[in-house]
This record gives structure tokens, sequence and C-alpha cells, in this order.
């Protein structure tokens, strides 16, 4: 328990899992397929699915870390410690693992975009060149390597000093800070002219341009924003305490990762439409739209500096439980310190996500002109990869093994002990039980082309 550690309050546990949720799928991926799905009935969709899908699973993860104090591949191995089920804390170690691998990338460009914000590179930029800037970003090895090296140093280091002193220090830190920027640039936004336009198409049911598809991607991204399928819930359950209440610790992390993804939209969406842009620009709206409103807005350099640091706080907090997984699992399952751990699971996913950093060198030394057999390159094969197979399977087993392996009589005793919601159990166990997988089927046959696109357009 030492080198586990346990969370030193309910409030270190929340704002680190909330940091964990609340990442780049929230202030990059939400607002931008939301413009693509035309808004308001969109925003309706993945509410509902947040509520039946994403909750219950969420609460199962906690509760199974919680249950077992173990990481996610011990926690499935049951009394004898043998399981088939160690399998899916397995496949929940290698998706935290390739996740972190490319999504490191990412966030480099987050602090790539606050280092030219600080700059003031894009004062007085012509519009085309700031829109230039992101496709020469991704090109250069240079910066996606050396930032690659920065967020894995910055990652590395706040997982090695643990649990109480590293990751809940740290989320302590991050996440009152993202929600005082986020706060700072919603008043902004609410003086932009284009504010009124944004309220009534994130929350006015506008069917236009929302597809059977695009139920899907709500669907999709509920379950993806929480965190889930990939082990970091359980494992941050597993520093709980016994008595503490699980179930609406969860219901309050589903809360703030479901209003920061739409306070993002209520910063985004204003300066979009203030300056005339289109709110379906896709995922260049981060990196390209809002640079270039923000360069033409009085005190818009500040406003960008603190946009992307807003950015890169999201994503570290994020990155920093992907790692977690990973290091847990070598401390509970072969007895590693958590300094050899975090140091040597740190540099090998540094290694793994090389080649995802010079993806973008389309030409010369830098160049891996390597495609998989999915025809991507290992950017978006990775991101392929964990999200269309491993995610999907992982929280869809989750829901099974808590559902129907795990007894009933440990389950509703998990479920009740110490949670003010103990009354619900029935209800969570029907949506745990059969809404959640059903939902989780439809969507990985969709995420892998069994069900075509072309017949829910």
């Amino acid at each position: 328990m030492t080198q586990r550690g346990q969370w030193g309050s309910r409030l270190g546990f929340v704002l680190a899992a909330a940091g964990s949720a609340v990442g780049l799928g929230n202030i990059w991926k939400f607002p931008y397929i939301t413009g693509e799905n035309g808004g308001g009935l969109f925003v309706l969709i993945y509410l509902v699915c947040i509520v039946v899908v994403g909750l219950p699973i969420m609460i199962a993860e906690v509760l199974l870390g919680r249950a077992t104090q173990q990481s996610p591949v011990p926690a499935f191995a049951g009394d004898s410690g043998k399981s088939a089920w160690q399998i899916v804390g397995v496949m929940g170690v290698i998706t935290g693992f390739v996740i972190l691998s490319y999504y490191s990338v990412v966030a480099g460009w987050s602090l790539h975009y606050v280092v030219l914000s600080i700059l003031g590179t894009f004062n007085g930029m012509p519009v085309e060149d700031i829109g230039k800037t992101f496709g020469a970003v991704y090109q250069d090895p240079t910066i996606n390597l050396g930032w690659h090296v920065a967020f894995m140093g910055a990652t590395i280091g706040i997982v090695y000093t643990g649990v109480g002193k590293g990751i809940e220090a740290a989320a302590k830190i991050l996440m009152p800070a993202l929600f005082v920027l986020m706060g700072g640039l919603l008043i902004d936004a609410f003086f932009q002219p284009g504010f009124g336009k944004a309220f009534d198409f994130l929350f006015k049911p506008h069917t236009e341009k929302l597809t059977a598809a695009g139920v899907l991607e709500a669907l999709g991204h509920s379950f993806f924003t929480l965190s889930l399928g990939m082990g970091a819930m359980l494992t941050y359950g597993s520093y709980l305490g016994k008595k503490d209440d699980a179930v609406s610790a969860s219901g309050l992390i589903s809360l703030l990762d479901t209003g920061v993804a739409l306070v993002a939209c209520l910063i985004l969406f204003p300066i979009t439409f203030s300056f005339g842009m289109e709110a379906e620009a896709g995922p260049g709206l981060v990196f390209v739209s809002i640079p270039v409103a923000l360069s033409q807005m009085t005190g818009g350099q500040f406003l960008s500096i603190a946009f992307f640091f807003m950015l890169f706080f999201a994503a570290l907090s994020s990155g920093i439980s992907l790692l977690e997984v990973v290091v847990s699992t070598c401390i509970d399952k072969f007895g590693w310190t958590r300094a050899k751990a975090a140091v040597s699971m740190g540099a090998a996913i540094f290694l793994f996500g090389i080649p995802s950093a010079l993806s973008g060198a389309e030409e010369g030394p830098f160049s891996t002109g390597w495609k998989s057999v999915f025809g991507k390159n290992f950017f978006d094969s990775f991101d392929y990869l964990a999200s269309n197979w491993f995610l999907p399977l992982g929280g869809l087993l989750i829901a099974v093994y808590v559902g129907w392996v795990m007894p009933d009589q440990r389950r509703r005793a998990e479920f009740e002990s110490g949670s003010r919601f103990a009354s619900f159990y029935g209800v969570w166990l029907v949506f745990l039980r059969f809404v959640a997988p059903i939902a989780i089927i439809i969507l990985f046959l969709y995420s892998i082309g069994v069900i075509d696109k072309a017949w829910l357009s």
C-alpha cells in the first residue's frame, strides 16, 4: 500500500478522476463534432447517452477498483488469481500505453501554441498564414519530437512522485486552474456578438444536420470522454477507502466532465460565429479557426495564451491517468517500485510514440513512409485501434464482468457501501447489464464498419 498509495481526500479523488476524464476530447473533439452534427439535438442525445451508458460503466469501474484495491490486471484475476478475465485488465493496460504514446503528440501541439501565443506570433499575421501554421507544425518532426519529450517528462515526473504527493497534488492545481481559465474565457465569450447565436446553436434542438451516424457518434463520445474501457477509473477507484461514496463521486465526475465539454462549446462557438466562421470546421476548429479569430480580437494574445494553457492542463491531467494505469499494474503485478515503474514505462511509451511524432513528416530523413493494414500512418493507426477496438471492447467486457460475473451479494454491498444512492442499485444494474452492452455492441459494429455509414445517412 505504501507503493500504491491512497487519496488523501474525496476531493482529491474527484479532481484527479475528473482530470482523467476531462481532456482533449472535451475541449478539442466535442466542439467540432457538435458543429459537424448541427448542435442542439446532438448535444441532447449526448447528454442522454452519458446518463444511460457512460455513468453506469463509470460506477462499475470505480466500484471494481475500490472492491479489489488493485490495478486492472489483478482486479479481474478473481480469488484464485488465475481467472481468464485478466485479459480485460491486460487490454486496459495496453490501451493506456498505446493511447498515451500518440496523445502526447497532440498535447505537444497545445504546448507549442502556448509558446506561439506568448511570443505574439499570430499578431498581425495574415489570416491565410495562420491557417497554414498547424499544417507546418504537424509536418515538423523537430517540433513534434521536442514537445513529445516535454509532455512525457512532465507526466512521468508527476506519476513518479506518487498518488498523494504527485497525482492528487497536481490535480488540485491543474483542475482549479483549468476551471478558472474556462471561467475567464466564458465571461469574455458572453460579451462576444456571436454568443446568442452560439447559445441557440448549442441548446435548441436543430435537426437539419443530425443523422443516425451522428447519433452513434454522440454515443461513442459519451463513452470515450469519461476515460472508460482502459482501466483508468478502475485504477483511481483502487486508491479509494472502502467506505468512500463511489457512486456519488462517479456522478460528480461525469457532471464535471460534461460541464467542461459544454462550456468549451460556449467559449469556442461565440468566437467562431462572431468572426463569420462556420461551426463545422472539423478538427481544425481549435488549432486553425480559433487562432485566426483571436488574432483579430482586442486582447487576443492574452486570450490565446489562456486558451492553449487550458488545453494543455486538460491534456496533462488525462496523460497522468493513462500512465498511472500502466505504472500501477507494474507495481501490483510485478512488485516494482513506483520509481522504477514510472521511469521505465514512461520511457517505453515515449519510444513507442516516436513514429506518431514523425507521422506528419512526408519527406526527408524523418519520413516513415509506413502504412498499416488500415492504410493509415502510425498516428492514425494507433488512434483507430484504440478508439474503434480497444475502448469499446474494454467497456463492454467491464459491463459484462461487473453486471453478470461479479457475485450479486458482493456487487450490491459495494454499490451500497457509503452511498447515499443505495436505493438506485436495481436501476443501475439494469442499465449496466442490458442498456450499456447493447449500445456498445451497436457502436462497435459501426466503428469497425460492419454497420455501414451509408446506411445511416
